[in-house]
């Protein structure tokens, strides 16, 4: 079989409850030309259960893959969209499953992307939403009970059909430094909330709040993988400041007191690292890592 870019897509159950749904899944896919599926702590099911109810697809069921949390099943991906029926307080690209369709087959040129799916009863939670770059919902009557593999097929469908026009010219990838991998991303709001703590942001406000509106706001922009390691390396920044500040601050103020240059850079080191607590430690101490591995940005 020849390559397509439906080979960069992945399919992502999370905490599926019904194996019924899990073998609908399946065989939409294998209608529609995709093979990976991604189960995140899903119910008990029998791979010969699943081939029942979705004849000639034990190709994808040999490979169904299985995780623990959302970040392993998502760490590779550079685009995902979430299919909530739920309203967000964050700004979130929204979609259809035409318009993702669009959006997800263009990142499928540069890496790997998915549409993640919650379970039957409550959809996605928030955790997992938080990990998606826009929400896809499905325009229906007000009766709008789908089940997990109706949605999945209609989100398959819209894909399956741009990949398969073979007159439409789909453009060179955008990004020249390349599309941020999920794991990139996680490391950057992870910093850029150490640098936020740091500087007491969340002192009056709502940090869950605060850090959902920065992922949207960043994923509205779509950086490529330079312009995310910007970010990350501002926040270092900052948290290397602080530490430096506060170090310098009180080493000079014992040695003013008589107290011996050894034992006042020692104390200047424990004040800093506490300035700072103990994930803008690590943040600071990622930054020489970055620089020693060539990833920092060079002056602009």
């Amino acid at each position: 079989m020849s390559h397509s870019i439906l080979d960069n897509v992945a399919v992502v159950l999370y905490e599926s409850q019904d194996s019924i749904n899990i073998g609908g899944v399946v065989r939409s896919m294998k209608n529609m030309g995709v093979s990976d599926l991604r189960l995140i702590r899903p119910c008990q099911y029998d791979p010969n259960r699943i081939e029942q109810v979705a004849h000639d697809t034990r190709d994808i069921v040999e490979k169904i893959r299985h995780y623990d949390t959302i970040d392993g099943a998502l760490d590779d991906c550079v685009y995902v969209v979430g299919y909530s029926g739920r309203r967000q307080a964050a700004r979130w690209a929204r979609h259809t499953p035409r318009s993702s369709a669009v959006d997800l087959l263009e990142h499928a040129q540069v890496g790997k992307v998915a549409i993640m799916f919650g379970r039957e009863d409550h959809g996605l939670p928030n955790e997992a939403l938080d990990r998606a770059h826009a929400i896809c919902t499905i325009p229906t009557t007000e009766h709008f009970s789908l089940n997990v593999a109706q949605a999945c097929l209609l989100g398959l469908y819209e894909m399956h059909l741009l990949a398969g026009d073979a007159t439409k010219k789909i453009p060179s990838p955008r990004h020249a430094a390349g599309a941020p991998v999920k794991a990139q991303v996680e490391r950057t709001f992870a910093d850029l909330g150490a640098a936020l703590n740091a500087i007491a942001y969340f002192k009056t406000r709502n940090e869950e709040l605060i850090m959902r509106a920065f992922r949207s706001m960043l994923f509205r922009a779509s950086p490529d993988s330079r312009e995310l390691l910007m970010v990350r390396t501002a926040s270092i920044e900052v948290l290397r400041t602080i530490e430096r500040e506060v170090r310098g601050a009180v080493k000079a103020a014992l040695m003013a007191q008589g107290v011996d240059e050894t034992t006042a850079t020692a104390a200047g080191k424990e004040a800093g690292a506490a300035a700072i607590a103990a994930r803008g430690a690590e943040s600071v101490a990622s930054a020489a890592q970055l620089t020693e591995s060539g990833e920092a940005l060079a002056d602009a």
